[in-house]
């Protein structure tokens, strides 16, 4: 069993979801997508009380490893959370991040289809889409999913208590092994961050899970 713990507002989470939609097709393996909430909603404080140099050299990292990987990158507009970058202040409200995670959750829960609706929206949020939260942006990353934007809308609604429920324990299961994201556990050994998928696939190949 794979589980992976994803987030909307991580670079690397962005970066790495090609390839564990490749994993998904190549291997024999059974997988769940966990969406959990990003570093500012769980730990509002973190940016903050950060050391100044840690902002700056995320964005040169995820610049250099996106040049590396040859995957198209362009910082959010919007950025799906709201905070002031200069202050590291966090708004209490996230409405563009809730109405993700809500998304997100319904396309797994009712459709085994996470991965699919992570990729394409990951796609349009990092990859350079203007006001990605607007216009049919979001309603055509439901269609290359297979998916409606408005079922998945109505499902995030009606059902607004279960995905509160089903975040809380993504997060729960993932503090078990590792804090951060992209966070991949294949039979309750982790593999943490986006640098870490060629050792996942080799420890795939070692199980003989590769489809023929």
């Amino acid at each position: 069993m794979l589980d992976i713990y994803w987030s909307f507002r991580s670079p690397y989470s962005y970066l790495a979801i090609d390839r564990l939609a490749a994993i998904a097709r190549d291997f024999e393996v059974d997988y769940a997508f966990r969406f959990v909430r990003p570093l500012a909603m769980r730990e509002p404080t973190f940016f903050e009380r950060n050391r100044p140099q840690w902002l700056p050299y995320l964005f040169r990292d995820v610049l250099r490893e996106s040049a590396r990987l040859g995957v198209r990158f362009a910082p959010p507009r919007p950025d799906p959370i709201s905070m002031d970058m200069a202050s590291g202040k966090v708004d209490p409200e996230q409405p563009l991040m809730d109405r993700l995670m809500g998304l997100g959750v319904a396309a797994e829960e009712t459709q085994k289809r996470g991965l699919e609706f992570a990729r394409a929206v990951s796609q349009r949020v990092w990859g350079g889409a203007e006001n990605w939260h607007e216009g049919d942006h979001l309603a055509g990353a439901a269609r290359e999913s297979g998916l409606s934007l408005e079922t998945l809308e109505d499902y995030a609604r009606d059902h607004a208590s279960e995905i509160a429920d089903a975040i809380g324990r993504n997060e729960e299961m993932q503090m078990a092994h590792h804090w951060g994201v992209p966070l991949m556990v294949l039979d309750d050994e982790p593999f943490f961050g986006q640098d870490r998928i060629d050792s996942l696939i080799w420890r795939l190949d070692g199980k003989n899970l590769r489809r023929t």
